[in-house]
């Protein structure tokens, strides 16, 4: 259980900024601005299981929540929805 805790501690680490700057994409229109709106909010909020997870020492829980979060964001910048803020 320890060398999860390990690997899920990294991984939060690495996804943090991905997290942290991620964006709606400018310009977009219509019914786009909702997608993105709740695309955004649903990867965020796994992100946010996550940590929530990690600290209660739900260790396959947080994995699992930090997952689908990544997954989400990927579906984001994919269908060009969401995008990396730029530092």
């Amino acid at each position: 259980m320890e060398d999860l805790k390990v690997k899920v501690e990294k991984y939060l680490e690495r996804a943090k900024p991905l997290f942290s700057s991620l964006t709606k994409v400018g310009g977009l229109k219509g019914s786009d601005i909702k997608r993105a709106e709740k695309v955004l909010d649903t990867a965020l909020r796994y992100y946010s299981d996550a940590k929530h997870f990690y600290e209660k020492g739900e260790y396959l829980n947080a994995l699992t929540a930090l997952e689908y979060g990544e997954g989400w964001m990927d579906a984001g910048k994919e269908t060009s929805l969401l995008d990396q803020a730029k530092n």
